[in-house]
C-alpha cells in the first residue's frame, strides 16, 4: 500500500462522495480510480456499463482486465 498525494480540493470532493455514497474516503478514491482505469480500457462503454463491469470483477486487476480486453480484441 501506498500513499498518493492529492490536491485539497480534490480530497473535500472525496470526503463529500464518500458521505454520500456511504464509503470510507479510500474505498471511494479506489471506486473512482477503478472506474478511471476501466473508462480508459473501454471508451465505447458508458457509466453504467462501467458499474456493471466493476461489480462483475470486484477483485480484478487492471492486468486482469487488459488480458481479457486483448482476448476479446483477438
Amino acid at each position: 500500500m501506498g500513499i498518493v498525494k492529492i490536491s485539497d480540493r480534490l480530497h473535500e470532493d472525496l470526503r463529500l462522495a464518500s458521505q454520500a455514497m456511504a464509503r470510507s474516503v479510500n474505498a471511494q478514491a479506489e471506486f473512482w480510480m477503478r472506474l478511471g482505469m476501466l473508462a480508459e480500457l473501454y471508451p465505447d462503454l458508458n457509466y453504467n456499463q462501467l458499474k456493471i463491469r466493476l461489480l462483475k470483477a470486484e477483485s480484478g486487476s487492471l492486468k486482469e482486465w487488459v488480458d481479457e480486453l486483448d482476448q476479446a480484441q483477438v
